[in-house]
């Protein structure tokens, strides 16, 4: 049984930094994309970015780029997602997901396995 489990979420002020964990079991990371999307309330599920298997390159989110980092730990089976100068508007849910495709993209239907989220609020 696949399982993704997101970690590290809570409530920051703006400006903080903020790192997410995803620990999968079921699956081999060093074999799969991973990604991050989040949804904020009232809003559509938007993609934050994805880390495609075998060094096949990184997308970001225009929005993201520069802010936010995904990385991997292959030895722990987990994945990353580090946030800086957090924003009142980057308040959501953040769903780490897992594709054994690659390269990878945005698109919430591309993605195989989910997580259930966690919540991230920025606010002071």
């Amino acid at each position: 049984q696949v399982q993704l489990v997101e970690s590290g979420g809570g409530l920051v002020q703006p400006g903080a930094s903020l790192r997410l964990s995803c620990a999968l079991s079921g699956i081999t990371l060093r074999a799969y994309s991973i990604g991050w999307f989040r949804q904020a309330p009232g809003k559509e599920r938007e993609g934050v970015g994805c880390l495609a298997r075998s060094d096949e390159g990184t997308v970001y989110a225009p929005s993201m780029e520069g802010r936010f980092t995904i990385s991997t730990d292959n030895d722990k089976n987990t994945g990353y997602l580090e946030m800086n100068n957090l924003k009142p508007e980057d308040t959501a849910v953040y769903y780490c997901v897992a594709d054994r495709r690659a390269p990878c993209w945005l698109n919430p239907q591309r993605w195989d396995y989910w997580g259930q989220g966690i919540q991230v609020t920025v606010s002071s």
